[in-house]
């Protein structure tokens, strides 16, 4: 089975319930199973090497990287470009609300923004239906 990495601000996450719930059942409808990293592990200030040697086992683990850049956060761009780096296709999300993430934009294969969690959620499915894991095709 095929898994999704979700990477989303720490700080915020709860603001993301919906949204993360929107996201998880386009995937499943895809078969592909949703894993978001904030929702796993509880690591204090002191343990920054070990979140990070974590976080890079699971995104190199997983077949697709999702980054919700609603809310800014050094550690989603971080992420972002790692499973880039090993070569996973990134789609970016945002609220149509929120500001531009002009670096993870900017590495992403996919865009998706979006007005509310449904529109999300149509977005997300309709992409993945044109979805390949062995290279993207064009949209």
């Amino acid at each position: 089975m095929k898994t999704a990495y979700i990477s989303v601000s720490f700080r915020n996450r709860p603001l993301y319930t919906q949204a993360l719930a929107a996201i998880a059942e386009a995937l499943a409808s895809s078969g592909i199973t949703p894993f978001v990293f904030v929702d796993h592990y509880t690591f204090d200030a002191s343990q920054e090497r070990p979140m990070m040697r974590q976080a890079m086992k699971d995104i190199e683990r997983s077949d697709l990287f999702i980054a919700e850049t609603s809310d800014k956060a050094i550690g989603v761009g971080v992420e972002a470009g790692f499973a880039k780096a090993k070569g996973k296709p990134v789609i970016y999300l945002r609220h149509k609300d929120a500001a531009h993430s002009s670096t993870v934009a900017g590495i992403s294969d996919f865009q998706i923004i979006y007005t509310n969690d449904k529109d999300l959620k149509q977005q997300l499915i309709q992409l993945l239906k044109r979805f390949t894991f062995n290279g993207c095709r064009s949209i």
